[in-house]
């Protein structure tokens, strides 16, 4: 791990500690965010942890760029990584059916399996959360199996609809809120993310473990699922 650090404005910096994504990432980035936070205390106004970087936002009224680095510096000597075992496992029902996952098809036709095999790839995997962003509970997940990894869609939709699941590149994630979006939705899940995310208590938080659980419609259903079809794209 070779960090730099990166100056993005007068009361931010940049921590980069890696160059490439990979889950293993996550037990130094969780390490560095706890460090950081105690470290900079009440002039600390946010920290943004991400796929390899961290966002410092600090109160430039009480520091200045010469002691944030410096406060920086002294937070991550001797960084070592936590366990990433300490974050929480969720578990997370999806319906899988293409009229709420239309691009079910179309992700195992380019893998060159059914698409049964596709869901039971799809939850054969238990996912890191990466990051929150996009949008209130959205949290950034992977990583996906090289062999379902597909690009996100050309013409992105206008509305996607809130809980579903979907895949882009080698990432997947949830859609909190019915949004535009441009990745290949294989299915939709009744667990309502923003509901958590509105209460200032996001499900999510990065380091922390998703699993995938295919359920039927019925199921789906009962724990109050939208069973509305995706609308087609333009």
């Amino acid at each position: 791990m070779e960090t730099r650090i990166e100056t993005t404005s007068m009361d931010a910096l940049m921590v980069r500690l890696f160059d490439t994504i990979e889950e293993s990432n996550m037990a130094w980035v969780i390490a560095a965010d706890q460090a950081l936070r105690h470290t900079f205390g009440p002039v600390l106004i946010d920290l943004v942890p991400s796929y390899t970087t961290l966002l410092v936002h600090y109160d430039c009224q009480q520091v200045n760029h010469t002691e944030a680095l410096q406060l920086i510096n002294k937070a991550l000597s001797g960084l070592t990584p936590v366990d990433t075992q300490a974050g929480e496992l969720h578990d997370i029902p999806v319906w899988y059916d293409e009229s709420v996952g239309p691009e079910l098809p179309l992700v195992a036709e380019r893998a060159g399996i059914s698409v049964d095999e596709l869901i039971k790839q799809h939850c054969n995997h238990d996912y890191c959360v990466f990051a929150l962003g996009f949008a209130p509970g959205y949290g950034f997940m992977g990583l996906v199996d090289e062999a379902l990894a597909t690009p996100r869609l050309k013409t992105p939709r206008r509305n996607v609809a809130a809980g579903s699941v979907g895949i882009a590149d080698r990432q997947t994630a949830i859609y909190p809120l019915p949004s535009p979006g441009g990745w290949n939705i294989l299915g939709r899940t009744n667990v309502p993310l923003f509901e958590h995310a509105k209460r200032g208590q996001p499900l999510f938080r990065p380091g922390d473990k998703v699993r995938f659980r295919a359920i039927s419609r019925a199921e789906f259903e009962a724990g109050g699922g939208d069973t509305t079809p995706m609308e087609e794209r333009p």
